[in-house]
């Protein structure tokens, strides 16, 4: 009974001089303090500006190497809520066509005179076979905003050989 009750009286000592050893620098909690604000200026924090880097092996901004489709078959603008997809059907000259784009060829994809315009590019290896129609078809699609379509009386799509539109009704 008199072990336990040194026991008891030691632990409530020790206990009760915690608020003094937690302020001190040998609690483990107190190493790095408390969490504060700190100012930062607007180019620390965008991520949307790009860093500019200064390297032998920086190549600058990549560029596209595709080529216009050869032929536009077909045009559908297909209308889901919030805004419309473009789907857009093409050939290629040769099989093996990949990374298919609609590059647009206004700026910053307004529309000019109501007309949107995009050219149907894929890019498209050289020394492969002509093949069948069917082998060389491109599915493309874009989704635009109501807002972006704002103002747009027809969606225009060109190939190396043709072009299709859809007027808006």
């Amino acid at each position: 009974m008199r072990k336990s009750l040194g026991l008891v009286l030691v632990a409530t000592v020790f206990v009760t001089s915690c608020g003094r050893v937690s302020e001190s620098r040998l609690n483990p909690f107190n190493w790095f303090g408390r969490a504060e604000r700190v100012e930062t200026t607007e180019a620390e924090i965008n991520p949307l500006i790009p860093r500019k880097r200064e390297s032998i092996f920086d190549r600058g901004p990549e560029v596209y190497p595709g080529t216009p489709v050869l032929v536009i078959n077909d045009v559908k603008i297909e209308r889901v809520s919030g805004g419309a997809i473009i789907r857009v059907l093409g050939t290629a000259q040769t099989q093996g066509a990949f990374e298919a784009r609609l590059t647009p060829e206004n700026d910053d994809e307004l529309p000019v005179d109501g007309v949107l315009t995009y050219q149907l590019e894929a890019i498209q290896p050289t020394g492969f076979r002509t093949g069948p129609e069917r082998s060389r078809e491109i599915n493309i699609a874009r989704y635009r905003t109501f807002q972006d379509l704002n103002g747009v009386r027809t969606i225009r799509i060109v190939g190396a050989a043709n072009a299709m539109q859809v007027r808006r009704r």
